[in-house]
């Protein structure tokens, strides 16, 4: 296993972050158990999870996935060998998350909530890494958008100001309930505006940024990427497989039995024109090099200067340990040349 500096902590994180949203509804808690146990044999030392999770997003299953590594660290009492991050909702009409039944937004009131709750179910006193899941202000989808959308950046009147924002995480990292700050599905503006406004008053600063990434979705180079490197903002690189789709399982209509698209109907993201083109494209590219396309995929991610960590998520043992195993796998230049070619022509057809 490979591993790097988060942000400018003194913590090294596994680049293979493993990923966690499906425990709690496709997969049991011994599953989650079983996953997490081979990813620590592995070298894995940084979970990625959220109160959201798992998903899809629902009242019923809520809290369940980090109940679930809750119960792993009293099992087996491991807690010290993880680097463990979690999230607060953002703002969303999630009406049943909040104890009010309020909408979600990031206010000193709800990170409270959120932070304590989440302590709770995780069985430990401390969060390594607190994310901001999606931003207190209205955002494209994903936060990573392929054109501009005048309505996805209106300012509400309720919108809760970055230095709000930092003054209750400042609070909550000084009580020691958190560690470190970071983004997810943020701009490039926000990322800077987070970085000023810690730096000019003195509060903490973010030190990763959690945004989808993958062949399919190169926007993160165009601004984010400099961002990254230059101010070790480092990018926690969700969706590296594009939910599956990159490893052709759904190809020509496919809908494999117990697949997420299968059973939630959600991979409209990685759906749009062009798309199923460019993916063809892609796994010709690892087929003809003998790579299997998943891992190849993933060996792109892994190798960006600009990338903390590879988020993987996996349903099965035999995913995880194709994924996992893509640490060992190192692209030649002529591959990320063909790679280059066909996103010169493709661009990035998915948000």
């Amino acid at each position: 296993m490979e591993y790097r500096r988060l942000g400018r902590t003194d913590l090294k994180v596994s680049v293979i972050c493993l990923g966690t949203m499906t425990w709690g509804q496709q997969n049991t808690e011994a599953e989650g158990h079983e996953q997490m146990d081979y990813a620590l044999d592995q070298g894995v030392n940084f979970f990625d999870t959220a109160e959201m999770y798992a998903i899809p997003p629902k009242p019923e299953t809520q809290g369940a996935t980090e109940r679930i590594i809750g119960t792993w660290f009293k099992a087996r009492g491991n807690r010290d060998k993880i680097i463990l991050a979690s999230k607060v909702v953002g703002r969303g009409t999630f009406d049943w998350v909040r104890d009010d039944k309020g909408p979600t937004r990031v206010t000193r009131k709800q990170i409270v909530e959120a932070v304590d709750k989440s302590l709770k179910r995780l069985q430990t006193d401390y969060i390594d890494l607190y994310q901001i899941h999606f931003p207190e202000r209205p955002m494209p989808w994903g936060s990573n958008p392929t054109r501009f959308s005048k309505a996805a950046f209106e300012r509400p009147d309720d919108e809760t100001p970055i230095a709000e924002q930092l003054d209750a995480f400042a609070e909550i990292v000084k009580q020691g309930k958190i560690r470190h700050l970071g983004l997810s599905n943020e701009s490039a503006w926000g990322t800077m505006s987070f970085v000023q406004d810690a730096a000019a008053r003195g509060t903490p600063r973010v030190q990763s940024i959690q945004n989808a990434y993958s062949l399919l979705n190169r926007t993160f180079e165009t601004a984010l990427a400099e961002i990254a490197i230059r101010e070790d903002v480092g990018l926690l690189a969700y969706s590296p497989l594009a939910q599956g789709f990159l490893t052709g399982k759904y190809l020509d209509g496919a809908r494999p039995a117990g697949a997420r698209t299968t059973l939630f109907d959600r991979g409209q993201r990685y759906q749009g024109a062009g798309t199923e083109e460019a993916i063809k494209q892609y796994i010709a590219v690892a087929r003809e090099a003998g790579l299997d396309p998943a891992q190849m995929a993933l060996a792109f991610v892994n190798s960006r200067a600009f990338v903390t960590a590879n988020i993987i998520g996996a349903t099965k043992m035999e995913q995880l340990k194709t994924d996992i195993a893509s640490i060992g796998v190192t692209l030649s230049p002529e591959i990320e040349a063909k790679i280059d070619a066909i996103h010169q022509l493709v661009g990035n057809p998915c948000p």
